[in-house]
């Protein structure tokens, strides 16, 4: 791979590549091998514009059917997945087109709101088209334009899932096969917090006194979309910190805009909204619910929903979305307002802007005047 480091605080972090590369790479290698060719190796492209080769291990050749294996490799990023083995075994089929499924250790979607449909297997979207897509390449190649089945699997992904999240997502029985851009992005909280100061202080001093913050990629594509004029800085998790780097920079107004999943837990006074710090997404949506007149049957059902749009929908259904958010959105406000005058910023006037991914747009909360 490519430019294989980053720099960071001066240390040099290799990169790794994602769960859902390994597949990717894994099912390639399967399909060339079964189509008469097949090397020691699989070469991917990924959605970050990298090509990857990647090793494959415990090739097998069963005539109708082959299978190898690619090891997760997560570079100098924390995470349970590497130094696991992903396989793929790849089949041909009477069907036109390809199939994918999971096999041991990939786990099953067993509630709504996640990238995967109840009932599939949980490998998400950008893997199953990475996937797709190296097939299509290893047929053309190869001259077939038969149809591929193929199976996913992770023997020790139901061993190593006990220690993800998961099981709180009603994904049962293994691991998820994830990744946006197929390479992992090492990194340090405060080399990625020197990052977004740099970032508010080029933005400062070309004169604008408005900035808006969202934690992620989703955040980004959804304002590119539909507010094309702002230019956001991602700040990850760390909205207070980053509120406040924005604030010391000299910016006056601030906007924060972002998934209703992250964002919601801001109206616990939850500043850094990674899961480690606390969740509460589910208990917000269950008070502010009983406050607006849900039965303990639906406040029961909020609890257990395994997202935050799965939430939604339940609340939608039961007539009882629009005084909810409401709620939110002023608890939200009053948080936001609560943390910029314990920092001293009495002046400061910091917002927040809801989407959905079902649903886009939301709303977004009054600030001062």
């Amino acid at each position: 791979m490519r430019d294989d480091y980053r720099i960071v605080d001066g240390k040099k972090l290799r990169r790794g590549y994602t769960t859902g590369s390994c597949a990717t790479a894994a099912a390639k290698g399967a399909a060339e091998l079964l189509l008469g060719g097949g090397r020691g190796y699989a070469e991917i492209d990924t959605p970050a514009g990298k090509r990857l080769k990647l090793p494959l291990q415990d090739i097998v050749c069963e005539g109708a059917a082959a299978s190898c294996a690619v090891l997760k490799d997560g570079g100098d990023d924390a995470d349970v997945t590497s130094g696991c083995l992903v396989y793929a075994r790849v089949a041909k089929r009477a069907e036109a087109g390809f199939a994918i499924e999971g096999g041991d250790g990939v786990g099953r979607v067993t509630l709504p709101g996640l990238d995967a449909p109840v009932g599939e297997a949980a490998i998400n979207s950008v893997p199953r088209r990475m996937i797709r897509e190296a097939l299509g390449e290893a047929c053309e190649q190869a001259g077939f334009t038969g149809g591929l089945l193929v199976t996913v699997s992770v023997p020790d992904g139901e061993r190593l899932a006990r220690r993800t999240f998961n099981g709180r997502l009603g994904i049962a029985g293994g691991l998820s096969i994830l990744g946006t851009t197929g390479i992992v992005e090492p990194a340090s909280e405060d080399a990625f917090l020197g990052a977004v100061k740099a970032e508010l202080s080029v933005l400062r001093a070309s004169g604008m006194d408005a900035v808006t913050l969202t934690p992620g990629n989703i955040g980004l594509d959804f304002l590119e979309r539909n507010f094309p004029l702002l230019r956001p800085v991602k700040c990850a998790n760390f909205i207070g910190e980053s509120v406040r780097l924005a604030a010391t920079a000299g910016f006056r107004r601030i906007l924060v805009a972002g998934h209703i999943g992250k964002l919601v837990k801001l109206a616990s006074g939850c500043f850094n909204t990674h899961s480690k710090h606390g969740d509460a997404r589910l208990f917000i949506f269950a008070a502010f619910a009983g406050a607006s007149g849900a039965d303990g049957v639906l406040t029961e059902e909020l609890l257990r929903c395994a997202t935050s749009e799965a939430a939604i929908e339940l609340l939608r259904g039961a007539g009882l979305w629009e005084p909810v958010f409401e709620k939110i959105l002023e608890a939200v406000q009053a948080r936001l307002d609560e943390f910029c005058l314990r920092q001293g910023y009495d002046d400061l006037r910091c917002e927040a802007l809801f989407f959905s991914s079902k649903y886009g747009f939301l709303g977004r909360t009054a600030g001062k005047t």
